[in-house]
């Protein structure tokens, strides 16, 4: 999946253009100080295209440096708009692109402000002037494009700029560059001919010979509009008597269109006009491929012919191999091709669907086949194209395909089926997916035998009975279903091969996430560990690295956060050796990690890593997990005292979180009401706890644990506002019932936290020796483990305990480590990282905020580039910052400059 290299040069010049130096002049006055943005916004067949490149190229023009990207609507996906984006960058820039390339093959969603934060940090590095160039903005629909491009206006260094045509204004915030004189804008009156560019166009570049009347008459009549006059004149070519043709010239540019495209193909011999109307169903031509469609061999030759006489055809490179026809004129020759010939079009996009096969480009091909209406042929490709489309996650692109594909010839092949049955499940369709996979069964079933057993070396086939198992297991686990879960799981294990390790391990998978809901921890740690060692034998770097994630909230679910550390620490190192493959869940372990440090109470360490998370964007994140970035960090903040902030977290967190993936051991609604408990807002938690049918009476169950536990704080609190000791007495039974069912289970994680309750309620209750006794068997079991913040979390009532046990014997050096940890730093994050900066940091921030270029600071600060680097990450992490600007602009939020 190549991109075209016509898409990323400079459009090449005719042997002659109009010139135009009022609008060159325009643009080039925007120098020294280049706005954020060059907007060429004007209809279609007004020069934009045309003007812009003339500007770019024009000795008039100061050097610039021109990564150059035209659009279609193929673009209208943010993966495929920043993989051609950067192959712009890598024709026109002198930056090396290996690092923007690995971030956009790794897995999961692409990597949006992550690329486009290490693109700007790299176009700061570039000397002189750079111009982004987006041509034919306006087939741009996609909100997340729309939003890559909003931030590179936001944070494109001083001496870069973006530059795009379009024929209806952006979605982008241009009232606000306009109000900062940020803004150069041509529209379609500046693009309209002057009577002097009318004649030097119609008299020398058409090589007509018009009087100045005639060129005025024209040139009112077309409103100056540069389609409508290269057709006039092509017009005229054919015409004897060129004033008669100016005299009945008149009407609007829709008419003008169609009558003028019709006066030149009217005029045109017999096999230039079919050569027309049969490459007219081609985006991009080039002589081979439009041979296949015409069964001639002249049509190079013909393309430049055309191209020489100025027939609307436009060279997209600078050999003049591919070109495209005008966008207008391609629309009417097709309208035309259909009128006449309504038949011609299939066969040439069957023609044009073959040519692309043999030349190793499957999008193509498969575009022209289904605009042929072969569906079958589109079917093959796709299933040709689809594994590897699958591992580089052109979800969107996958979506569109089998969109377009009829659904009986979906539910004939098993590989596709299957593939619709994943569609399904990402957009929450279990019963569509549940469809989707009877398709496939059966599909696979109707497969001839000779057929069938040809495919058994086709790993898709031959591993699909396991793959839909594991689906199966999947809906399952969304539904809330153990027992079913196990059973697809445990099916897809029986018929998975010993070497189908992909499968096995999401088969394991399923199987741990089972026993995790069932509360049975022990099956569970073992059997994903087994499918993490599956998956990494498989090969799926990132998979193996972002179940990291599961298997270390199972370790803290048995009481083991140490454990649990180790993990993240090792899969992070991991990652390192794998930048690109393993960044679609580098970000969940910094994530995981700063969660287990802030329990450690090592709270600058976990601001620490959930920046990094943060820098990485949600790219490196699963969807399914980007929650608990939002998780972490409420707990951080409470940490730090700051309730309110935490609980807008919890709503973030609650907003973001997606149901189904994973057993909800740890449910939001839950910890925003033990957040409300410690904010004094009983009414609120009470609510929750109606609203969830919480009691004490309720089954105990490993999935109501933690509203259990929750609930025994609520009923301890309440008894510190009214009084009543029946509230203890209450938390008191359900929490000895919590802390047995949890033992049984090996769930070490609730029996500390039952117990530490326990010696909380019975201290309200008037038993201090009872109290202590549960304080220090609670301090014994977890301290050892890594617990810090649990104990911290219960605030003054605790700390009052704490300080009784710590005069004990055997436990007061434990309750004294958790008292001392209670006097960390609690500054705020932004606050201490300020305070961090080394002078030579300093030096550098103050030259971020100036015109110069990194290689120009470094020169300012004899640095090496390399260093300088170093010294701009820094400053990045400890402002919690992602680019230059946002640096400045923090830095001078606190102060700093």
């Amino acid at each position: 999946m190549e991109v075209p290299a016509t898409k990323v040069h400079v459009p090449v010049s005719r042997r002659a253009l109009v010139a135009r130096p009022r609008l060159i002049e325009h643009l080039t006055s925007i120098e020294p100080s280049l706005p954020r943005l060059v907007l060429i916004s004007a209809p279609a067949g007004s020069g934009k295209t045309t003007l812009l490149a003339q500007w770019l190229t024009a000795d008039a023009t100061p050097a610039v440096q021109v990564a150059w990207l035209s659009l279609d609507e193929a673009d209208n996906d943010v993966r495929r708009f920043l993989s051609h984006l950067v192959v712009g960058i890598e024709a026109g820039l002198p930056l090396a692109v290996d690092d923007l390339e690995a971030l956009l093959e790794a897995g999961g969603e692409p990597p949006v402000d992550t690329l486009l934060t290490a693109l700007v940090n790299e176009l700061d590095e570039v000397h002189g002037t750079t111009v982004l160039a987006l041509d034919d903005y306006h087939v741009i629909e996609d909100p997340r494009v729309h939003g890559a491009v909003a931030f590179l206006l936001d944070h494109l260094p001083p001496q870069a700029t973006i530059a795009m045509t379009t024929r209806s204004d952006p979605p982008l915030p241009l009232p606000r560059l306009r109000a900062r004189g940020e803004l150069v804008e041509v529209r379609g009156v500046d693009l309209r001919f002057t009577s002097e560019e009318a004649d030097a166009f119609l008299n020398h570049v058409m090589g007509l010979r018009l009087s100045r009347e005639q060129v005025t008459a024209l040139g009112t009549r077309t409103e100056g509009w540069a389609a409508g006059l290269q057709l006039a004149a092509l017009s005229i070519r054919g015409h004897d008597r060129a004033a008669e043709f100016v005299d009945a010239f008149t009407g609007s540019h829709r008419f003008v269109l169609d009558y003028l495209v019709e006066e030149v193909l009217g005029h045109q011999p017999d096999d230039v006009r079919r050569f027309l109307l049969d490459t007219a169903v081609l985006d991009h031509m080039t002589g081979p491929l439009c041979d296949a469609l015409t069964g001639t061999s002249d049509g190079q030759t013909r393309l430049e012919q055309l191209d020489r006489a100025n027939v609307f055809v436009i060279p997209l490179d600078d050999h003049r191999e591919w070109y495209r026809y005008h966008h207008l004129f391609a629309d009417t020759l097709r309208a035309r091709l259909a009128a006449e010939h309504p038949d011609r079009a299939r066969d040439l996009h069957r023609a044009a669907s073959s040519w692309y096969v043999r030349h190793g480009l499957p999008e193509e091909a498969i575009a022209h086949a289904n605009a042929a209406g072969d569906a079958e042929t589109a079917a093959d490709l796709i299933e040709a194209v689809l594994p590897e489309a699958r591992r580089v996650r052109h979800d969107r692109l996958i979506v569109g395909w089998l969109r377009d594909l009829p659904d009986e010839v979906i539910r004939q092949r098993p590989v596709l089926s299957t593939q619709a049955a994943w569609i399904c499940l990402v957009a929450g369709d279990l019963d569509g997916l549940e469809r989707r996979l009877r398709d496939a069964e059966r599909a696979l079933e109707a497969m001839p035998a000779g057929h069938r057993e040809a495919a058994e070396g086709d790993d898709a086939i031959r591993t699909l009975p396991a793959w839909i198992a594991i689906f199966r297991a999947s809906a399952a686990q969304a539904r809330g279903d153990a027992a079913a879960t196990s059973e697809h799981a445990r099916a897809a294990l029986e018929v998975a091969g010993p070497d189908d390790h992909f499968a096995r391990g999401g088969a394991a998978g399923f199987l741990g996430l089972a026993a995790w809901a069932e509360g049975d921890l022990d099956v569970a740690v073992d059997t994903f560990t087994q499918a993490v060692a599956s998956l990494g034998a498989a090969g799926n770097v990132a998979d193996a690295l972002g179940s990291t994630v599961v298997l270390a909230d199972l370790w803290q679910a048995r009481g083991r956060p140490a454990r649990a550390r180790e993990l993240y620490e090792q899969a992070l190192e991991a990652a390192g050796g794998h930048p690109g493959v393993a960044l679609s869940t580098t970000g969940d372990l910094h994530v995981g990690l700063a969660d287990v440090l802030r329990e450690h109470q090592e709270l600058d360490a976990a601001q620490a890593h959930l920046v990094a998370a943060q820098a990485l964007g949600e790219a490196a994140s699963l969807p399914e997990n980007q929650h608990r970035w939002h998780l972490a960090r409420a707990g951080l903040l409470r940490a730090r005292g700051d309730l309110a902030g935490a609980a807008d977290e919890l709503e973030q967190a609650r907003a973001a979180y997606l149901p189904g993936f994973f057993p909800d051991v740890h449910p939001i609604p839950a910890a925003l009401a033990r957040l409300r408990i410690a904010q004094g807002r009983l009414e609120d938690a009470w609510e929750w706890a109606h609203q969830h049918h919480v009691t004490s009476a309720g089954e105990l169950t490993y999935l109501a644990e933690f509203n259990h536990l929750t609930l025994a704080r609520l009923l301890i609190a309440q008894h510190r506002t009214d009084g009543r000791t029946a509230h203890l007495d209450e938390a008191i039974g359900l929490l000895e019932r919590v802390e047995a069912g949890a033992q049984r289970g090996g769930r070490g994680g609730s029996v500390v936290d039952a117990t530490l309750l326990l010696a909380l309620a019975t201290d309200a209750r008037g038993r201090p020796a009872d109290s202590v006794a549960r304080l220090s068997e609670a301090l014994t079991q977890a301290v050892p483990a890594g617990y810090l913040r649990l104990f911290l979390d219960e605030g003054a009532p605790m700390e009052a305990l704490l300080r009784t046990a710590e005069q004990r014997p055997g436990t007061g050096e434990l309750a004294h480590e958790v008292l001392s940890a209670a006097t960390a730093a609690t500054a705020a994050p932004a606050a201490a990282a300020a305070d961090g900066l080394s002078d030579r940091e300093v030096e550098v921030l103050r030259l971020l905020a100036t015109p110069l270029t990194g290689p120009e600071i470094s020169r300012q600060l004899f640095l090496s580039i390399n260093t300088f680097r170093t010294h701009t990450r820094h400053i990045f992490t400890k402002l919690d910052v992602s680019t230059r600007r946002a640096a400045v602009a923090r830095a001078i939020e606190l102060g700093l400059l």
